[in-house]
C-alpha cells in the first residue's frame, strides 16, 4: 500500500479536471491546456467509459503531467483492486453511493486519496456533504441527476450555487454539475469553489469530448486567453 497523495496545488489558485477523456488526443489538448487532473470513468453505464485496458494507456499518458483520478460507481473490492493495480491512479472518485463507512474502508485498503461526489438538489442534501466531510480526502459536490437519469454525474445540468453559501470555510471541494466555458468564471466567482470539474460541457456530443472546448473551460477558469497555438494563458493585468 503506498502512501495517500495530497490534493494538487495547480498551476493557478483553482484547479481544474477535465474528466471522462477517453482518446489520447483530447487527453494531450487537456494536458497541453492545462489541465491539474485528468478523470477517467470506468463506470459501464456512461458514454465515457473505459476499459481498465484503455485507462491504463491514457494513465500512462498522463503520468508526471497531471493527477490522474479513476471514477466508479458502487463497485465492488475486485474491480477496484484491478483498476489500482492496471491503472495506478492518485486518486480513486467514488460517485455512488458509498457511505462514510465504506470511503474511510477503501482508503485504508488502497492508499489513495479518495474524491467522494455528493450530489446537491436542495438544501437538505446538504447533510451527505457534512457526513463525509472530514472522512473523504476530497469532495465533489455535484449535481443530483434528473429523476429518472441512468448516469450519476455528467448530465449537464447545474444546481442553485446559491445553496453552497452556508457551507464550511475551508471545505476541500470541487465544483461540478453543468459547468463549460461559457458560465464557470460566474460559478467560481459565485461560490468561491478553489477546484472546477468538467465533463459534459466540454463535449461535442455525449462521451465525445472538444479539444477546442477544453482549451476554452481551462482558459476560462485561468481568467485568461488562448494563444496562437492553443494553450491557455494567464490574463494581464
Amino acid at each position: 500500500m503506498t502512501e495517500r497523495t495530497t490534493l494538487a496545488t495547480g498551476r493557478s489558485p483553482v484547479l481544474v479536471k477535465i474528466c471522462g477523456l477517453s482518446t489520447a488526443e483530447t487527453l494531450e489538448a487537456a494536458l497541453d491546456a492545462g489541465a491539474d487532473m485528468i478523470g477517467l470513468n470506468f463506470f459501464p453505464k456512461s458514454p465515457r467509459s473505459v476499459s481498465i485496458e484503455t485507462g491504463a494507456a491514457l494513465a500512462a499518458q498522463v503520468r508526471g503531467r497531471a493527477e490522474i483520478v479513476a471514477l466508479t460507481v458502487d463497485m465492488d473490492d475486485a474491480g477496484l483492486a484491478a483498476i489500482v493495480e492496471a491503472v495506478r491512479p492518485d486518486w480513486l472518485q467514488l460517485h455512488g453511493h458509498e457511505d462514510p463507512d465504506r470511503v474511510a474502508a477503501l482508503q485504508r485498503q488502497f492508499g489513495l486519496g479518495v474524491l467522494k461526489a455528493i450530489g446537491i438538489r436542495t438544501a437538505d442534501d446538504l447533510a451527505e456533504v457534512t457526513r463525509h466531510a472530514g472522512i473523504a480526502d476530497h469532495l465533489l459536490i455535484d449535481a443530483k441527476p434528473p429523476a429518472g437519469a441512468v448516469l450519476p454525474g455528467g448530465n449537464g445540468v447545474p444546481f442553485d450555487w446559491a445553496l453552497l453559501d452556508g457551507i464550511e470555510p475551508g471545505l476541500p471541494y470541487m465544483l461540478s454539475g453543468g459547468l463549460n466555458p461559457g458560465n464557470v468564471a460566474e460559478a467560481i466567482a459565485r461560490t468561491g469553489a478553489r477546484g472546477i470539474d468538467v465533463s459534459s460541457g466540454v463535449e461535442a456530443a455525449p462521451g465525445i469530448k472538444d479539444a477546442a472546448l477544453i482549451r476554452a473551460f481551462i482558459a476560462a477558469v485561468r481568467g485568461g486567453s488562448e494563444n496562437e497555438d492553443g494553450r491557455s494563458v494567464p490574463a494581464r493585468g
